[in-house]
């Protein structure tokens, strides 16, 4: 019997609906094992889907297994069969739901002409009703879950729309540190050209909430290169050290370069990462999570190397005496006059080396804590509502944090650390080293407080107003 939308009749989605779909699942996959060996691999599914009169790419196919493939034996068993298509009805589900407008459990030509525009794909009626006809099988030009479900049978959906729309998350929150995998864009957003909108309204909101944490931001620097056991300083010691020597300005001193190099970060990063993404995948849509953390991280490396001068320049303005530097230039001149060029790469391979853990930990919490709201909550949407985001962005980010924390420190001390004519230069071996001995672990954490307290309100902050001025860009909102 039709299910309608996914969620009507008495079972609904309830356990009733399990024994009828395994027992559905378990026939398919004897029609498709072709060899009768408990396997499918690509030359079965390539066989047993074209008996049924479907007929798929060797790229689908190879997607279909690389997805369902968990213990990477180049084919799928039954269980893995089973978990790939239960994931992939859910996605289907969520597909269907947002394209029956009307809610009536079945998906006519204008609900797909107006489907594609709030997309920014026009199509006519007529090109509407040809799509239908292909899925339509008994007639009605009207299509039912069961028949869009078996339509799309084994054909994968990687990212849908929908859930690439609704949870970005690199391009909405800023916590001050850019290390962050890029989102992806659906190919409408591409076409459409509002993937810049999105990347403007990213950096705008970024530059917004990294002036209002600007204050917690140096305190967690002046707490990095300054505290020890001998020099205790707690956070509201450290405000009123600031306060009393340069004024209430001086709480904002280096926030200027922070928020310039938002720009040429973000943009190398992102063309950088669509560059890579080409060499990995054969095509940019089959991108799975390590392949994704590879391509972000080559990405972050590629970003930070070429502004990584101005991250040097940030930490000497923030810890800058009141008229020891007339502005950023003048700081700049003088660390080349006085240390050489290889001073404003000081910290360089600490700073390298916490980009795998940082954009590592935030990337694999986000999917997990993205992934568990998808299987329990997502029936009608894939929205998730602005504080499942903001929860999830926040535990993700500040756990990509606290595990590069000590590697931030360390980069921090050594770009501080002015070149002394004739003095051993520090290594970053040689710092760990010493903190360890003088200070103990908890030495490699100092300025952790600080840090903590600006992620809410920084994820609070730049959610805002990416959200104003997506709308200010003309960004569709669905």
């Amino acid at each position: 019997p039709a299910t309608g939308g996914g969620g009507a009749g008495p079972c609904g989605r309830s356990a009733c609906e399990a024994p009828e779909q395994e027992r559905r699942l378990r026939a398919l996959f004897q029609k498709l094992d072709v060899n009768r060996d408990g396997a499918l691999c690509i030359h079965d599914l390539a066989e047993g889907l074209g008996r049924l009169g479907l007929h798929r790419t060797e790229l689908d196919l190879l997607k279909i297994v690389k997805a369902g493939d968990k213990d990477l034996d180049g084919q799928l068993d039954f269980e893995e069969f089973v978990h790939y298509l239960q994931d992939h009805e859910k996605k289907l589900r969520l597909v269907f739901k947002s394209l029956d407008k009307k809610n009536d459990g079945r998906i006519d030509a204008q609900e797909i002409v107006q489907s594609l525009r709030d997309l920014g794909v026009k199509i006519s009626e007529q090109q509407a009703e040809k799509i239908l006809k292909s899925m339509d099988k008994n007639g009605t030009m009207t299509i039912d879950w069961n028949e869009w479900r078996d339509y799309h049978l084994l054909h994968p959906v990687e990212n849908i729309p929908e859930i690439i729309l609704y949870w970005k998350h690199s391009t909405i929150f800023d916590v001050g540190e850019n290390l962050t995998v890029p989102d992806e864009f659906t190919v409408e957003e591409r076409q459409t050209g509002m993937w810049w909108r999105h990347l403007v309204a990213g950096g705008g909101a970024g530059a917004v909430s990294r002036t209002c944490t600007a204050p917690l931001d140096r305190l967690k620097v002046l707490m990095q290169v300054h505290a020890s056991r001998s020099n205790n300083m707690c956070i509201i010691g450290g405000f009123t050290q600031m306060i009393r020597e340069g004024g209430p300005r001086s709480l904002w001193r280096g926030n200027g370069i922070n928020v310039l190099k938002i720009a040429p970060e973000s943009a190398i990063k992102f063309m950088a990462y669509e560059q890579i993404k080409r060499f990995i995948g054969t095509d940019q849509e089959m991108l799975r999570i390590h392949e994704r953390l590879l391509a972000g991280s080559l990405a972050g490396a590629i970003a930070q190397s070429s502004i990584y001068p101005m991250e040097v320049l940030k930490t000497r303005m923030a810890l800058r005496k009141t008229g020891q530097y007339s502005g950023m230039l003048d700081c700049a001149k003088n660390i080349l006059s006085k240390e050489g060029m290889a001073a404003f790469y000081k910290g360089y391979i600490p700073n390298m080396l916490g980009i795998i853990p940082y954009a590592g930990i935030d990337l694999a919490v986000y999917e997990t804590l993205k992934n568990a709201w998808l299987q329990r909550y997502a029936v009608n949407s894939a929205d998730p509502g602005v504080f499942v985001l903001l929860a999830c962005g926040t535990i993700s980010s500040t756990c990509g944090q606290l595990a590069s924390y000590p590697l931030a420190l360390v980069r921090t001390r050594m770009q501080a650390q002015a070149s002394v004519e004739g003095a051993p230069e520090v290594t970053m071996r040689g710092l760990f080293k010493h903190i360890l001995k003088t200070e103990g672990a908890f030495g490699l954490y100092r300025g952790l407080a600080p840090n903590f307290m600006k992620v809410i309100p920084a994820v609070s902050i730049s959610y805002v107003v990416y959200e104003n001025l997506k709308m200010t860009l003309g960004v569709q909102s669905r």
